[in-house]
């Protein structure tokens, strides 16, 4: 049978776009969340939408699993084939189909890296707003299926705000079209539904996506703290007075001495933690604003306020935060990146709590936060290797998460659920919660073909239930 679906798919893709090799397989077992590993049976690239529907169809026929993949850049294990099958890697769809300047849309294929729609409508001054750190990599249609956010997120909202329709290939092979270029109101929000669904209910190959207007001034502020308590406080007074930032990032002591020993940018090595605040809009009100964010830092210990004075030092600043993660690499060779949510208010609780159970569990934790929307990005570091410490760091990690829930918020700002929070949706949700998601995942995805094993928690651990076993769950046993 195996001989059979690989003829069919090369039929379908062509030849060179089924991959089946040891060596191939092993570079699509995982997304960025690297301590869940499993390997596919075979990797196809399909580079249309025509084509991702033969290729589900061809699955269907066999019965086997499909997972798709954008970029891998992922950060709960949304994209990693559980259950084996097929990983449909949709990275060749990269094409814009049409930018709309007048109705500020744009009509892609969903394998388009973010930040590549960016520079296509600058020339429109234009831009697509959803900026995740991994934008230069991570896709559209990566970024549909876990709603992402980024640092900007605070004041222009989430990826589902910026999604005007979509082009779906439905998990029997079907094609249907949720919302379009126009406003749509009518009917049930299906649209919503797929958005940040993390590829269980289909597999998006087009979008119709909302552009945004460049804004007329952009100012950018960097500033330090003797700790992050500190900057946690302020950054509470700067959204209670009234400012709403564009972005407002907060980076510690270990990151930015990491992003220093990477890339010399001429960081305090002394200062505590990092507070970067953008706003954006008309000039009259900005300088208003300034005042405002200045007088909450410096109430709170702020140092070294610097405004940047052109692009060049805006993105300078920007280095410093959205290189912080990799930067990590040179403390340790992975980081378990979480993605809880807390009210703003309990940001200063939050980071001395975290800050225990890094001591209790014996680990580096590494702290990046969305800090302006309470979306914290604390980032275990350890060695995937030593079986006792990354047993730890599961541990750990699931503490910060009861936090998250303790505090009033959520497991998941922008990562998703994937594999890496099921354990934990039975603590967030309701029986009856979980039961209506099973059902409507049910009604889209009743042989549960389309990226099995994904955030509703109904497989069993360690493998029992015939996926492929996992690390984390071998070692929750």
């Amino acid at each position: 049978m195996q001989s059979e679906l690989i003829a069919e798919l090369k039929y379908v893709v062509g030849e060179n776009y089924v991959l089946s090799s040891d060596v191939d397989l092993a570079v699509y077992e995982c997304d960025a969340e690297t301590l869940d590993i499993a390997r596919p049976d075979l990797v196809v690239l399909p580079a249309s939408t025509e084509q991702v529907q033969a290729c589900v169809q061809i699955a269907n026929k066999y019965n086997v699993p499909f997972t798709p993949r954008g970029a891998g850049t992922g950060l709960s294990g949304g994209a990693t084939t559980v259950a084996g099958g097929i990983s449909l890697v949709l990275t060749r769809m990269s094409g814009i189909i049409e930018i709309d300047k007048e109705n500020m849309v744009a009509h892609v294929q969903v394998g388009l890296p973010n930040l590549a729609l960016s520079k296509a409508c600058e020339k429109f001054g234009l831009y697509f707003a959803p900026d995740p750190s991994s934008q230069a990599a991570s896709t559209i249609g990566g970024n549909l299926a876990e709603n992402s956010g980024g640092p900007h997120t605070l004041k222009y909202g989430m990826t589902c705000h910026h999604v005007a329709g979509v082009k779906v290939v439905l998990p029997d092979g079907k094609i249907t079209t949720f919302g379009g270029k126009a406003k749509d109101n009518l009917g049930l929000d299906l649209l919503g539904v797929f958005v940040g669904s993390e590829g269980t209910l289909g597999v998006v190959c087009e979008a119709y996506v909302k552009l945004s207007a460049k804004p007329n001034l952009v100012q950018t502020m960097f500033c330090y703290f003797p700790d992050l308590e500190q900057g946690g406080q302020a950054v509470s007074d700067i959204v209670s007075s009234g400012v709403i930032p564009s972005a407002m990032e907060m980076v510690d002591k270990l990151s930015l001495n990491a992003v220093e020993d990477a890339f010399h940018i001429g960081l305090s090595r002394e200062a505590g933690a990092i507070l970067i605040v953008e706003l954006d809009g008309a000039e009259s009100s900005i300088a208003l604003q300034k005042e405002i964010v200045v007088a909450c830092v410096s109430r709170h210990q702020g140092f070294g306020i610097t405004w940047a004075k052109d692009e060049k030092e805006r993105a300078t600043i920007w280095k410093a935060r959205k290189s912080a993660f990799g930067a990590l690499g040179r403390i340790a060779p992975h980081g378990y990146v979480l993605d809880g949510v807390i009210p703003r208010s309990k940001l200063r609780e939050a980071i001395k709590r975290i800050e225990a159970i890094g001591k209790e569990y014996n680990l580096l934790i590494s702290n990046i936060y969305h800090a302006g929307d309470g979306n914290l990005h604390p980032c275990l570091l350890f060695h995937r290797d030593d079986l006792e410490e990354t047993k730890r760091v599961i541990q750990a990690g699931r503490e910060i998460l009861d936090l998250c829930l303790e505090l009033g918020g959520t497991l998941s700002g922008e990562h998703g659920i994937g594999i890496e929070k099921i354990a934990e949706m039975p603590d967030a949700f309701s029986p009856k919660d979980l039961e209506a998601m099973e059902w409507l995942h049910h009604c889209f995805n009743p042989k549960s073909l389309c990226n099995p094993g994904k955030i509703l928690p109904s497989l069993k651990l360690c493998g029992e239930s015939g996926v492929r076993p996992l690390l984390r769950h071998q070692l929750s046993c």
